[in-house]
């Protein structure tokens, strides 16, 4: 049942945000309500409670895809494309999530956007606990549970709140009027509430919930144990942790493997949409790709979009954000060579975030079976086309090559394995002999200059891998109409959560030494025929053109650190849960490793990096600046 059928004129629209709608005239406000339902008449018995209750999932979808603040600026994602950098274009300019200028201020749209979505979900949470005393026909058990759910998305929204901005407001009960006094809370004291509700739903949620996609007891503990790990590195000593939360951290995660809930997959496929990297002979369909990985039982809290009866898209924010736009929304596409426009073969591939050189160069291409997983090298037409090589530069031909839907386009050979002869690439090259373009590793995201500022152009010129991971065939083309949930948490990040704790000092591990919950992330990986082999990165990922000076990453109790196992969650979890960017801030490692592999972090202006510390803290919103009174402190350096 679609509960915003019976509260679309009843939906919350009240956050800290909301009260510019005080200026507005009396005519605009007044509005026709045939039905007589408001929130006062409509959530005060279990059917109005529980629409209420599940009005606090759908907004995820649209916090979650907010991603400009939490993946680019980092060590293994940019916003776009960082080939300028590298390729010596005049003046280069990146995003401002990159160089972290000051073009990253208050007025950002996305850092607006995010905080008045977060504080949106806030509010409707707190209207759930606000409100559950007055529901009479619903038993105390089932009414504590939604209360327990709802404690757990607020937990979760100002956990995401507080890494962003610090110290900020902390309204706990439902906002139902405009107030223009704002009191900033310390981060210390919203990690302490955080910690006080979910400690209080722990008990209250069920393990395994009757309706998919509510919140678990597992999901509870997973996002405490988080918490802890994050406080217990207490950053700028701000948030009142000890050595002790890493320990309380380990606990959980062996809590939460012990239940034996949420096994690993044997295939780590298994969590991704089934398809074929030829969308020429896909077989698989939109609801056949994901019939697998959406029942994964490693995933321990999903934001839902195959549940589309039940968490349909937001109409309260005015969006169409219906589905899940993972698919094309993590940049790299197919070569523009014999390419239908606007299908769903390739679906829409925007540069949001594009992994970065070091990215790749993390990977073992051999033995690491994600590797191949996450990314696809082949491009393929889609249609008839062909292309002319007249205009090619250094090596313009008479030649024009043809193709039909199926024939190859383009290959990017992986980073450890270039192509070293002029045979074996493509025709656009001198001496080249294959019908397709074939990218070398030194040649992603961008080609350079003949001579002075005389450029390169390459009309065969193919992408660099593509982002393969979260594609989903047989949609229809756009951004939100996947149906692929995605996994917010999932079992894989226990174990290397509980690692990190570990080499921060936790003791009593259930499995033992960190080195133990490492590598059980690293065997599934790289499948039972690899299964204790030592895999090889690169030993410095920032540099292009080094595939000899390589190191294991498998781990030892001696050889394990805090950046081992960084570099494992970037394997593991590229892409996922929105985390990258509290990943490096909570190990602080955000300016050392950003500056080292993300090209525009490195470059920051005119070659000098301009990311500080001021930046692991973003400005506070310009909207909520200007609707407080008195005024709200903004953060230092902003």
């Amino acid at each position: 049942m679609n509960i915003y059928k019976k509260i679309r004129i009843a939906l919350i629209y009240f956050a800290l945000i909301s009260i510019i709608g005080a200026g507005c005239k009396q005519s605009f406000l007044n509005e026709l309500n045939p039905s007589n339902r408001t929130t006062d008449n409509y959530y005060v018995n279990a059917a109005g409670f529980e629409s209420l209750t599940t009005s606090c999932y759908p907004l995820l979808r649209d916090i979650a895809q907010q991603r400009a603040l939490t993946f680019p600026g980092t060590d293994v994602f940019a916003a776009g494309g960082w080939g300028a950098v590298y390729y010596n274009q005049p003046n280069p300019l990146g995003s401002s999530y990159d160089q972290y200028d000051i073009r990253l201020n208050a007025s950002n749209g996305e850092l607006q956007t995010l905080w008045d979505f977060l504080y949106r979900e806030i509010n409707r949470c707190n209207a759930v606990v606000s409100r559950a005393p007055a529901v009479t026909d619903m038993t105390d058990d089932l009414k504590n549970v939604r209360i327990a759910e709802a404690k757990f998305l607020r937990a979760l929204c100002y956990f995401w709140a507080v890494q962003q901005w610090g110290d900020i407001p902390m309204p706990l009960v439902e906002t139902t009027t405009a107030s223009l006094e704002v009191t900033k809370i310390p981060a210390k004291d919203i990690y302490t509430q955080i910690i006080n509700d979910l400690t209080e739903s722990i008990p209250k949620l069920p393990p395994t919930p009757k309706d998919i996609g509510r919140a678990s007891q597992g999901a509870a503990q997973f996002l405490l144990a988080r918490i802890y790990l994050t406080r217990g590195w207490n950053f700028n000593n701000s948030l009142g942790g000890t050595a002790a939360d890493f320990t309380s951290s380990l606990q959980l995660c062996d809590q939460i493997i012990g239940s034996g809930l949420y096994p690993l997959e044997s295939n780590w496929n298994n969590l991704w949409p089934l398809h074929n990297i030829n969308p020429n002979k896909e077989t698989a369909t939109a609801v056949s790709s994901v019939a697998t990985c959406n029942k994964s039982k490693e995933v321990i809290f999903a934001i839902q979009y195959a549940n589309a009866a039940s968490y349909q898209g937001d109409p309260s924010v005015g969006t169409s954000t219906i589905g899940n736009d993972m698919h094309g929304r993590f940049g790299g596409g197919p070569s523009g060579v014999a390419q239908q426009a606007r299908t769903s073969l390739y679906n829409r591939f925007l540069n949001g975030q594009t992994c970065t050189w070091a990215a790749y160069r993390l990977f073992d291409p051999a033995l690491d079976a994600r590797y191949y997983s996450t990314f696809n090298h082949v491009s393929y037409a889609t249609t008839t086309g062909s292309v002319s090589l007249a205009t090619n530069k250094p090596f313009p031909q008479t030649l024009t090559l043809s193709y039909i839907a199926g024939d190859t386009t383009a290959v990017a050979r992986p980073w450890n394995s270039p192509v070293t002869t002029a045979a074996q690439r493509g025709v656009d090259i001198q001496g080249g002999t294959k019908k397709y373009s074939v990218i070398n590793p030194n040649e992603y995201m961008g080609l350079g200059y003949i001579t002075g500022t005389t450029p390169i152009v390459d009309v065969l010129a193919g992408p660099a891998p593509m982002f393969w991971k979260f594609f989903q065939p047989g949609i229809t083309y756009g951004d939100g109409y996947s149906t692929f949930n995605d996994p917010l948490f999932r079992s894989a990040e226990v174990y290397l959560m509980a690692a990190e704790a570990i080499v921060k000092g936790a003791t009593g591990g259930v499995l033992g030494t960190a080195d133990v919950y490492y590598n059980k992330i690293l065997d599934r990986a790289l499948g039972t025929a690899n299964a204790g082999k030592s895999p090889m990165r690169a030993a410095a990922p920032e540099l292009v053109n080094d595939i000899t000076n390589l190191v294991s990453y498998r781990a030892t109790s001696a050889t394990i650190t805090v950046d081992m196992i960084l570099d494992e969650r970037a394997r593991e979890l590229l892409g996922e849960g929105n985390q990258r960017w509290y990943d490096l801030k909570r190990t602080g490692t955000l300016i050392s490793r950003g500056t080292k592999y993300n090209p525009w972090i490195g470059y920051g202006l005119a070659g000098t990096p301009l990311i500080a510390a001021k930046h692991l803290l973003r400005p506070i919103p310009q909207g909520m600046l200007d609707n407080s009174n008195p005024r709200i402190q903004q953060n230092d350096g902003y």
